[in-house]
């Protein structure tokens, strides 16, 4: 059904790390959540950084402007998006301080970018996204200085995650974090994250009330589709084979070394292919690491085009939603929601007790398997190839259709969220 656009007369910013065209994590979905609110009628405009990740180098196309200050028009459905760009420290093997210094280097530029909004027209709405956190501190000066109202979203509980992955070890830092974290979380005038689980903790945290907005998947883009052994061999894979795929950011959290000793064990089933579809800073050390494993059965890809997405997707037999056990209720991991859409059956690292494994298993749309141990993956990867899955697919295709669609998650969004009072 076409969206009807309405026109609102609002103005609004959202000032974040990652945006369009990155093309997976968090510069994705708020690509999309800009582009849906231009197409109904807002007056939208962004301020964030040249496009980065997941390489963890800036876009070729935009490198000759990646010192500089830099403004362009994005066309969309309605009218253009007016993003302003802004030059920042991207290091290319991130380690924890490195972050912070990444994410300083953004906050100053987009601090003196900010002086000059405050002189045009008031916006009405701001939404900063999280990660990284620090970037409420802009909006809430905003909202002291012209009265508008602030809109703080939660996709990645980014000190946590770094406090438990050892990225972050100083306690009177953390402390100071955490201290600058609820300074933001009591000036937003609504606060959401992505997951149950998330809403629980931040409400716990800052003590109020904070809404459900959870990732979606556009499921007229991403959907099943017949004769997978067809679709292995058009991406150069035997019709016969078993095709294992992880595709998304390669990362420190998602603790792929897991995947590549699960490989290990099953490199006796010459049917079985393992294949890392991605870019990242650990790239490099994952293909190290299966050299030096002798590994035969692993394949490394670049992040496929838009254009072919859905039929790799369809290609694979099983999916891999891989991440350390520390982030399990940390981060929602957003190529769930694709994966779920064209009907493909997952096996989740999430422990028991977790958001993520209470989600799979109460609407059996996956695999659940204990994080970090390479032998429950390789085993529940043997047993969901061995069993009958056509339920949990239909399953998976279902959910994605009535909890993740894009339209239903951001009309309410509209009217719970960014119209409310």
């Amino acid at each position: 059904m076409p969206i009807e656009i309405k026109p609102s007369g609002k103005r609004i910013l959202m000032i974040t790390t990652n945006y369009a065209p990155e093309p997976n994590g968090t510069g994705k979905y708020n690509g999309e959540l800009i582009n849906w609110l231009a197409a109904r009628g807002y007056d939208c405009t962004v301020l964030t950084t040249y496009p980065y990740y997941p390489e963890w180098q800036v876009s070729a196309a935009y490198r000759p402007k990646k010192y500089f200050f830099s403004r362009e028009y994005i066309a969309g459905e309605s009218r253009p998006v007016r993003v302003y760009r802004c030059p920042h420290y991207v290091p290319a093997l991130p380690s924890g301080k490195k972050r912070v210094l990444q994410d300083f280097s953004f906050s100053l530029a987009a601090s003196g970018k900010m002086m000059h909004l405050l002189l045009q027209r008031r916006y009405d709405v701001v939404i900063t996204i999280a990660p990284s956190f620090h970037l409420g501190l802009l909006a809430a000066g905003y909202k002291t200085l012209r009265r508008t109202r602030f809109i703080y979203h939660v996709q990645d509980m980014q000190i946590e995650a770094a406090r438990n992955l050892g990225m972050l070890r100083s306690p009177w830092l953390l402390q100071q974090l955490f201290r600058l974290e609820k300074f933001i979380l009591r000036k937003a005038d609504v606060v959401s994250s992505i997951s149950p689980q998330m809403v629980s903790s931040i409400a716990a945290k800052a003590n109020r009330d904070v809404q459900l907005f959870p990732n979606w998947v556009d499921v007229t883009r991403y959907f099943p589709i017949n004769n997978r052994a067809a679709l292995k061999e058009q991406f150069g894979f035997p019709a016969d084979s078993k095709i294992i795929l992880y595709s998304g950011a390669l990362g420190e959290k998602q603790g792929l070394e897991t995947m590549l000793a699960a490989a290990r064990q099953l490199k006796h089933d010459r049917c079985l292919r393992f294949v890392i579809c991605g870019d990242g800073p650990y790239k490099q050390q994952l293909a190290a690491l299966a050299a030096e494993w002798g590994l035969k059965n692993i394949s490394f890809l670049p992040l496929q085009p838009a254009s072919r997405f859905n039929l790799f997707l369809n290609m694979a037999d099983l999916h891999l939603v891989i991440q350390k056990g520390q982030a399990s209720d940390l981060v929602m991991p957003s190529k769930l929601t694709t994966i779920l859409a064209v009907g493909g059956v997952p096996i989740v690292t999430a422990n028991e007790g977790s958001g993520l494994y209470e989600l799979i298993s109460k609407h059996r749309i996956g695999i659940a398997v204990k994080a970090d141990d390479a032998t429950a993956l390789s085993t529940a990867i043997v047993k969901a190839l061995q069993e009958e899955t056509v339920v949990m697919a239909e399953n998976a295709r279902r959910y994605a259709l009535e909890q993740l669609a894009l339209d239903g998650i951001m009309e309410r969004f509209e009217r719970t969220i960014l119209q409310a009072p």
